[in-house]
């Protein structure tokens, strides 16, 4: 290795060394993983994609939802919902419903097809889960979480931004 190669070695060393303290950096590399990770087991267990997996688990739970609903529970935004639900019908695992309360609104319903495709990956996804509870405690979870929901408030904040050096020369 000549001294230019070992010294950009070094650098990138130093900057991965200080990027690995970065929250901001580190949570979003966390979150590609995971969702990389669930996207393998749920196409191999089901050929599900993660939207659907979500949206089938939410309504077996939770009953008939509205877009809305779904969206608010998933933290995402409804178009995303809204995208995935005609793919969702044609394969049979969903079917829309008048909502009583509302007869302008439709609700989401699962089907028993959508149901068994759901079944066919819940086993993988249990044990996604289940090997999450074998590397942290209940207790280290909880705390993990309560520090999301803080980072979470943080993010909720308004910032405040300094004027650019243009504005105070």
């Amino acid at each position: 290795m000549d001294v230019k190669s070992d010294n950009r070695a070094e650098r990138v060393a130093a900057r991965t060394a200080r990027q690995d303290k970065n929250l901001f950096s580190r949570l979003s590399a966390t979150a590609i993983a995971s969702r990389g990770q669930a996207q393998r087991l749920l196409k191999t267990a089901a050929g599900l994609s993660i939207t659907e997996w979500r949206v089938l688990w939410d309504l077996s739970e939770a009953g008939p939802l509205s877009i809305q609903d779904i969206a608010t529970i998933q933290r995402t935004d409804h178009s995303l919902i809204s995208r995935t639900l005609p793919k969702m019908s044609e394969k049979g695992w969903v079917t829309a419903i008048r909502n009583c309360d509302d007869k302008r609104q439709f609700l989401v319903e699962l089907t028993p097809s959508g149901a068994r495709a759901l079944a066919a990956a819940a086993p993988t996804m249990k044990r996604r889960r289940d090997n999450l509870a074998k590397a942290f405690t209940p207790r280290e979870l909880d705390t993990f979480l309560h520090l999301l929901d803080r980072f979470e408030d943080v993010l909720a904040r308004p910032v405040d931004i300094e004027p650019s050096l243009e504005e105070t020369a």
